[in-house]
């Protein structure tokens, strides 16, 4: 049987993306890496496709990245260019959610980062250590981690490579709800339930505002959420909305 490095469920308009290499600790290899980031276009190509959790197969989500040890200095680059795979999930324009049922480390935190929503296991662990082995982040962590928690912290977890429980990532707000580890796909799944429940194109326009918005000024931001506005009062599943509310009924939204 080939290994599949990925597995993808879809149901009821949620599709459920595991990494599927236990036995490894989930951990990314270039064959992980390249079947994730098709998944994700796949994901976003897919009109019925509401909501995605990303998980991980076991008791670990991601604990880090698998390198060929063969790699030398000379071509860690392009090893490195080949494994990345948190822009693929940042570039999904509908809402991703991590259920992280275990420990998050290195690039598998990255990973994490990357997704809208982070539910995690009472039992995981948090940790960037790649200054410990005379590297920094390359999957994002630099970028995505003080802009959660802030740029003092970011530093000292990094420079440190110390790593954070689960009750302390919740306190720092890197993420956003902790649950017992036999809850943590249900509760993913319940949440994503509800954002697949709501208009689609709003849910795309809402992403796009707050994510982009990090980059902009306030005023700036305020300008594109107007805009976004704008452009929502056009689409259908806004008709449908204020039709549904006037009739006080669930809408039928079709995301168009």
């Amino acid at each position: 049987m080939p290994v599949q490095f990925i597995r993808m469920e879809v149901d009821r308009q949620i599709a459920t993306v595991t990494l599927d290499r236990a036995a490894a600790g989930n951990e990314i290899n270039e064959g992980m890496a390249s079947k994730l980031r098709e998944t994700c276009e796949r994901v976003g190509r897919d009109s019925e496709i509401r909501a995605v959790i990303i998980t991980g197969d076991g008791d670990t989500f991601c604990a880090g990245t698998d390198m060929p040890s063969e790699k030398t200095a000379s071509d860690l680059g392009a090893a490195v260019h080949s494994l990345r795979v948190s822009g693929a999930i940042a570039a999904i324009e509908k809402p991703v959610i991590a259920a992280i049922n275990g420990d998050a480390l290195d690039q598998g935190l990255e990973l994490a980062l990357a997704c809208d929503l982070r539910i995690a296991s009472s039992c995981s662990t948090f940790a960037l250590t790649h200054l410990s082995n005379g590297l920094i982040p390359w999957d994002g962590g630099t970028q995505r981690l003080p802009r959660l928690i802030g740029h003092g912290r970011a530093m000292e977890m990094i420079l440190t490579c110390r790593s954070a429980d689960a009750q302390e990532a919740l306190d720092m707000g890197m993420v956003t709800r902790v649950v017992s580890p036999e809850r943590v796909l249900d509760y993913a799944r319940e949440a994503a339930s509800t954002i697949a429940g709501h208009g689609p194109v709003a849910a795309r326009y809402l992403k796009e505002a707050l994510l982009k918005g990090l980059d902009m000024t306030v005023d700036q931001g305020l300008r594109l959420e107007a805009d976004l506005n704008i452009i929502l009062q056009s689409t259908t599943d806004r008709a449908e909305g204020i039709r549904s509310f006037l009739e006080r009924r669930t809408p039928e939204h079709r995301g168009e």
